[in-house]
């Protein structure tokens, strides 16, 4: 029995379905800890086959290469063990499990007993759950191994406390938002609090579809003090000194890595999960429309800064309605963040189609089909430059836009990913100040004021028709982005709402527009989740919705569902 013992947190980015290179990552990890001098390395939750799996789990031949990777990496170990995660079969059940490899062989799986089943988690779907179990044997000390929600619940830990664990062990594929990290540490502390024990938390790191990992494992001792703190948005390895005292067993190492600001977080989310769609998926690069306006711009300078410059394709397509300002300030950007641009008109384009739409449009007043036609041509332009070049068309919509369908299905909502799926307009402008004053860890882009301040602080306009201003047709930013975060991330009623000294007339109206532009964002491509709330996983409201919040059933208004 030792009384110590040297533990190494592995912050990986694994890449869901390949098993084979996540294998690989382990086992360097495992190298580089035990050239250190560990005697364990602990991995994050699932990090044999990535995380979330979601239905590639169910498939027979990918469980069958999951257990083989887990036994070649068994055969890989020494005196130094090896916990890591994956899908486990057995009969007719499948568990998302931990594994403990020692000496060549498998010592213990351990099942995860709390499945996740809200907002972006649908575990219990795919996986069974396991009964809570008691701590393994490990050298001498008994670990009590728990895989992420079940440290959000106390009944796995008082089963491993009661049952004579000695430190608790929580591997974790926690995604990030701008709520989670406090949520995070404030579950491990009462689980520390509870049981009196110190506890270990592992978690990864990188993009996976429109979830991004930001790391930040941490370990606390059973005082609920935090001696190691591992740096967010980085994989890292850190090997943690422990020490069996009379009170228990203490980390006696000392380590904080670099940790963001919330806005640095928010940026950091945009660029690798931007970064690892990118890379994962085995894009070239990005190809964007670039406005001259403040969502385009901010989109530009991530993917620059994500991917680097010379992999960022901005076009501007002007218009007859495309203001001499807005070809300066998209040129201006383009080249302040390093980005390839080009120019191409669409007003043959644009005429081409009045032509040929004349006869059935023959009698009607131009409206919105028009303004609509205009950015549909823009969306075909770019799509045409990527299937010729390769490059994944970003699109530059902000939720703000998207909650209330102040977008163009099949126009400027035509691409492969966005950025800004999750920002409100506001935070938009927060984070173009942001980036213009730091230069974010890990970028690839270029440093200074990278959006020029008239993009900034220019009116916002789609320039579709002669002297838009987006606040023709919305109240303004503040105003919407404050009735939205109440309907959306709060699920607030019109009455709380009008508390915060908003008209209930246009709160309706707001609802109402969020209500019927479901149809579009079922359509619109991925992005980063940043908030608690990001349309897709986490808010699935029904497309044929009659309800209205205090005013009973309103009739479906084409002009309120104008493209």
């Amino acid at each position: 029995m030792t009384n110590r013992l040297s533990i190494a947190l592995a912050q990986l980015n694994v890449h869901v379905g390949d098993i084979a290179g996540n294998t690989q990552r382990v086992l360097a990890a495992y190298q580089d800890a035990t050239a250190q001098g560990a005697d364990l390395v602990v991995c994050p939750e699932l990090s044999i086959i990535g995380y979330p799996p979601e239905d590639l789990v169910l498939k027979p031949a990918f469980q069958e290469e999951a257990v083989n990777a887990v036994r070649f990496l068994a055969g890989k170990t020494g005196e130094c063990g090896l916990i890591v995660s994956t899908c486990w079969p057995e009969g007719d059940k499948l568990y998302n499990s931990l594994c403990l490899l020692h000496e060549g062989s498998i010592k213990a799986v351990v099942h995860k007993h709390n499945l996740p089943n809200y907002g972006v988690f649908d575990e219990v779907r795919v996986f069974d759950s396991g009964a809570p179990s008691g701590p393994i044997g490990f050298k001498g000390v008994r670990l009590g191994l728990m895989t992420c929600e079940d440290m959000w619940f106390s009944d796995v830990s008082e089963t491993l406390e009661e049952s004579g664990a000695d430190i608790l062990i929580s591997a974790h594929g926690s995604p990030y938002d701008v709520n989670k990290e406090d949520a995070r540490l404030n579950h491990a502390v009462a689980r520390v609090t509870e049981t009196g024990l110190p506890l270990l938390f592992v978690n990864q790191i990188g993009g996976q579809d429109e979830l991004v990992f930001d790391g930040d494992s941490f370990v606390l001792n059973a005082d609920r003090s935090m001696p190691v703190l591992l740096p967010d948005w980085e994989e890292g390895l850190v090997l943690t000194e422990w020490e069996e005292q009379s009170s228990g067993w203490v980390c006696q190492t000392s380590y904080k890595g670099t940790q963001q600001s919330d806005l640095g977080s928010i940026y950091q989310a945009m660029m690798l999960g931007l970064r690892d769609y990118v890379e994962k998926n085995r894009f070239p690069g990005v190809v964007l429309g670039m406005s001259g306006g403040i969502d385009s711009a901010l989109s530009a300078v991530v993917a620059a800064d994500a991917l680097g410059p010379e992999r960022v394709h901005c076009v501007m397509m002007p218009s007859r309605y495309t203001s001499d300002h807005s070809l300066e300030d998209a040129k201006a950007c383009a080249r302040a963040c390093g980005a390839d641009y080009d120019i191409i008109p669409i007003k043959q384009a644009v005429d081409a189609f009045s032509a040929m739409l004349s006869d059935s449009f023959e009698g009607l007043a131009p409206d919105t089909t028009e303004e609509n036609i205009q950015s549909r041509i823009r969306g075909l332009t770019l799509m045409a430059l990527s299937n010729k070049h390769g490059n994944m068309v970003l699109t530059t919509g902000n939720k703000s836009e998207m909650s209330v369908g102040y977008a163009t299905l099949y126009g400027d909502m035509c691409g492969g990913y966005s950025v800004l799926k999750d920002i409100y307009k506001m935070t938009v402008f927060e984070l173009c100040r942001w980036r213009n004053a730091y230069v974010p860890l890990n970028a690839k882009g270029r440093s200074g004021g990278v959006i020029p301040e008239r993009i900034i602080t220019k009116p916002p306009s789609a320039e579709l028709r002669d002297d838009q201003k987006d606040e023709d047709s919305l109240p303004p930013y503040e105003v919407l982005d404050d009735i939205l975060f109440g309907l959306v991330e709060e699920e607030q009623s019109v009455e709380e709402i009008a508390e915060r000294g908003h008209d209930p007339a246009l709160i309706r109206r707001i609802e109402h527009l969020l209500f019927i532009a479901e149809y579009k964002r079922r359509q619109a491509p991925p992005g980063v989740k940043i908030s608690s709330k990001a349309f897709g996983r986490d808010r699935r409201y029904p497309i044929t919705n009659g309800f209205r919040d205090g005013a009973g059933p309103i009739p479906f208004d084409i002009q309120d569902a104008a493209e």
